[in-house]
């Protein structure tokens, strides 16, 4: 594992950053339970560091009943409070009140298209898009795709859903492919 010529964002950040690089990061995702997971855990990730997040997922996924969306559109305001008060996630207002909000507008995606994979998908035309990046400096904060996505989101409903974290929910889920073409994991995913 420690000799593979990695993107260079997942290079001395330790190896459970590694392990989620060279696992997860950039696969496709065809699971509404794990696209529940992106939406939450990249709306919390706002402003923070991506490291920051993966320390704290496990919490997460006890504070938020496993990113089940019906249990978590269910929090009333009494459960909010109590989440606001553990140590375990990011406890900021806005964006625990923010999963709750966009649990409820996931399952109205998932009502309207059967699933929320079969609404999601169509914003890179049903499969991943390939990218040829060099560099880290090559890769955008932004698409228009992403600028798209966020829109339509937003219309829905969603918070934290801004181009910049669309973007890295696409990168995240395998959505676009933007691994660096010297990365082992490019090839890989292609």
């Amino acid at each position: 594992m420690g000799t593979r010529k990695r993107c260079a964002w997942a290079e001395g950040l330790g190896p459970d950053y590694q392990k989620y690089h060279d696992e997860e990061w950039g696969v496709p995702v065809h699971d509404d339970q794990v696209w529940f997971e992106f939406i939450v855990l990249d709306g919390a990730q706002a402003g923070l560091s991506w490291s920051t997040i993966l320390k704290k997922r496990e919490n997460y996924r006890k504070a938020f009943a496993g990113f089940d969306p019906v249990k978590v559109a269910r929090f009333d305001k009494r459960k909010i409070e109590r989440l606001l008060k553990d140590p375990g996630i990011v406890r900021n207002r806005l964006k625990v009140e923010s999963a709750v909000k966009n649990a409820k507008a996931f399952l109205k995606i998932q009502k309207e298209f059967g699933r929320f994979d079969a609404y999601i998908w169509p914003f890179v035309g049903g499969r991943p898009k390939q990218n040829r990046w060099r560099t880290l400096k090559q890769i955008p904060v932004e698409t228009a795709e992403s600028k798209a996505m966020s829109k339509d989101l937003k219309g829905r409903g969603f918070s934290f859903v801004g181009p910049t974290i669309c973007y890295a929910f696409m990168q995240a889920a395998g959505m676009v492919n933007d691994h660096l073409v010297t990365c082992f994991r490019h090839k890989q995913l292609r």
